[in-house]
């Protein structure tokens, strides 16, 4: 797609951003190419760690992707960037996301023998 090539090309000329990267992201998201998508928003919260839509975002695509420990891990990092900005918003979507994977997927990750 047009918009990645874009994207793709601005990162290659040293224009890399925390944004750039969340656009990216969502547009690999939005191809269901998760492992690319969860790269681009990793990197988005890494250059900026405040970022509480990429840290969503990633969360969501390592769940797309089958990766509910890396899922789990992105909306608790996210859920604590959030509550330091006071985005609540954020802080409420996450503390969803969180409670549906635990629903679905049980404590296995926290507990031996479960």
């Amino acid at each position: 797609m047009a918009l990645i090539e874009n994207f793709e090309r601005m990162i290659r000329e040293g224009k890399d951003s925390a944004l750039l990267r969340f656009g990216l992201g969502q547009e690999y998201l939005r191809q269901g190419a998760h492992e690319a998508a969860a790269e681009h928003f990793n990197a988005a919260v890494t250059l900026d760690p405040a970022y509480s839509a990429a840290w969503k975002l990633l969360g969501k695509a390592r769940e797309a992707g089958g990766d509910d420990a890396g899922a789990r891990a992105a909306w608790s990092a996210g859920l604590s960037a959030a509550q330091a900005r006071g985005d609540k918003q954020a802080v409420r979507e996450m503390q969803v996301f969180l409670k549906r994977l635990e629903k679905r997927v049980g404590d296995s990750d926290q507990t031996s023998g479960g």
